[in-house]
């Protein structure tokens, strides 16, 4: 049996996904592969170095200061996610990642990006998170908030875009057991996004600006396939059990330590059910 996770992005809704995650540590839910997006990358990546309260610690830590998320960053840099602080600064020097940890995990981790030629997802393997930090980058770079990530040549953003909850590539990979980890409760779904300003701002990217434009129909499908497979047993789904009022780059710590907490009580509360889903062959 190969057991792999998907894990969705969504900004600082990730926090839900950490919640989750650490959670499942505490458990000792083993896995195989990690299929991650976005937050979902960049938060779930502790879950392989077994860094249990990293993702809220440094959030909590740093989610009012300037040298991470901020309006001067966006206008500074065109980054509104402050690149050195949050991508270099922190995971080297402030709160260490356990890179030696990752390695040793046994876990295929990989990343879906979007490549802004193409408008199609790439899912890229990591395997040293400090020498391909790029490409975590362009996985959690939002689009509007964020300028393209250049990797050899190449334009990249945010694989939310392309690939919102990427089930099917986790499929495609051989794992036929999946543990799906959503950051909105059953319910929701997306409605369109405002053409306007996406002709205006990717005018020079074609194939990127209609992916755009059709995101919220291909997001709405996968949900609703991911509703079928989840009552055929073909995977496993944790998803917030109430809906908290929380932005992408929200920056009230309680509302952070909140989202956290509600994947904690989540996971506890499906934990069982999931282990018999893993022990049923």
């Amino acid at each position: 049996m190969s057991v792999g996770m998907v894990l969705e992005g969504g900004g600082m809704r990730g926090l839900y996904t950490a919640g989750v995650l650490d959670t499942l540590l505490d458990e000792e839910i083993k896995v195989d592969g990690m299929v991650t997006v976005s937050a979902g990358a960049l938060f779930g990546i502790n879950y392989a170095s077994r860094q249990k309260g990293r993702a809220l610690r440094y959030n909590l830590n740093y989610i009012n200061d300037k040298r991470y998320i901020s309006l001067r960053s966006l206008l500074k840099t065109g980054d509104m996610v402050n690149k050195e602080f949050a991508y270099y600064t922190v995971p080297f020097s402030l709160d260490v990642f356990d890179e030696e940890a990752f390695k040793q995990s046994g876990i295929d981790f990989y990343a879906t990006i979007t490549n802004m030629e193409t408008g199609e997802p790439e899912y890229q393997l990591i395997t040293d998170p400090f020498d391909q930090m790029e490409y975590l980058r362009a996985s959690g770079s939002m689009p509007f908030v964020s300028k393209p990530v250049s990797i050899n040549g190449v334009k990249y953003l945010d694989g939310g875009v392309s690939d919102s909850i990427p089930v099917a590539k986790a499929k495609e990979l051989g794992f036929n057991k999946r543990l799906v980890i959503l950051t909105r409760p059953l319910v929701y779904r997306k409605t369109p996004a405002n053409e306007f300003i996406i002709n205006l701002q990717y005018k020079s990217y074609p194939h990127f600006k209609e992916r755009l434009k059709t995101r919220y129909n291909n997001y709405n499908d996968t949900v609703e396939s991911i509703s079928a497979l989840e009552q055929s047993n073909d995977i496993f789904v944790i998803r917030p059990s109430k809906t908290i009022e929380i932005g992408r780059l929200e920056r009230d710590p309680s509302k952070l330590q909140a989202m956290y907490d509600l994947g904690v009580m989540d996971a506890k509360n499906r934990v069982t059910d999931l282990r018999n889903y893993l022990a049923d062959s």
